[in-house]
């Protein structure tokens, strides 16, 4: 759990990188994700691409992140706050909970034909932007150096089905009933928003990742056992993968921090 992203191995890592140095610097080589980027324990900011090219690590940018401009992570997630504290940006940004309704959003996604890959990015991008306007129409305090507010929204795809929070400890049960033995997909949307006093709220860039994952054959006991740690309320299928419900799990593909909540 000790790993720094790079940016092949986090989508959002790339993101954060693009963007941040194009903010206050010359723009900087920004690799396909299809490079061969590899990981060293000594954190170096070296690897090679398929062509030959050097990449760059996000370590590289860590100084520019929380002082030449400001992060907001719009969600209350502490598995969010986790990913990116061990990117190595602790300290670096600032825990804002989006004001948006997301009830109400996905009651509104309910009536419209979208896949689940769009619904999780649509969710993401509404919850980033609904904090940025938030921010500028209640705050005095939006500085003058550039804001970026990082949304993000993961929800569960049952052969097409979507399996958000469960509403209550039967709710929960049911959900981990369907997932026992099957297969099904996570899907994590991510959004950034650029925000300045001089600017208006605009959508830097968004993506869905998408990992498919392998649940064992749950008893009816295992299922209440879990149910009754509390662990799946809060969370969309009702498991967490980085918690006990890891032990529901047989096999995945993918990134595993899609699975736990930002990939």
């Amino acid at each position: 759990m000790a790993l720094i992203a790079t940016l092949y191995r986090y989508p959002i890592a790339a993101l954060l990188f693009v963007r941040y140095s194009q903010a206050f610097s010359p723009p900087l080589l920004f690799p396909a994700r299809s490079s061969c980027a590899t990981f060293s324990s000594s954190l170096r900011t070296t690897s090679l691409s398929e062509d030959g090219s050097m990449t760059t690590l996000l370590i590289g940018s860590l100084n520019r992140i929380g002082g030449d401009a400001h992060l907001i992570l719009a969600s209350q997630s502490p598995r969010r706050v986790e990913i990116l504290d061990m990117m190595g940006l602790a300290g670096k940004f600032t825990q804002i909970p989006s004001p948006l309704d997301e009830e109400a959003l996905q009651v509104e996604l309910a009536t419209q034909t979208i896949s689940p890959e769009d619904y999780a990015k649509v969710l993401a991008e509404r919850k980033a932007e609904a904090l940025g306007l938030h921010l500028k129409k209640t705050s005095e305090d939006v500085p003058e150096l550039p804001t970026f507010i990082l949304g993000s929204d993961t929800i569960v795809d049952l052969n097409g089905h979507i399996l958000n929070k469960p509403t209550d400890e039967p709710d929960a049960i049911r959900m981990l009933q369907s997932l026992s033995g099957n297969w099904h997909r996570v899907h994590t949307g991510v959004a950034l928003y650029k925000v300045s006093k001089s600017t208006e709220v605009t959508l830097v860039s968004s993506f869905t990742d998408t990992a498919n994952v392998e649940f064992a054959r749950l008893s009816q006991e295992d299922i209440e056992a879990y149910v009754d740690t509390k662990e799946p309320l809060d969370k969309a299928g009702s498991y967490g993968i980085q918690g006990i419900g890891g032990q529901l799990v047989m096999r995945m593909e993918g990134d595993f921090f899609t699975v736990m909540g930002l990939p």
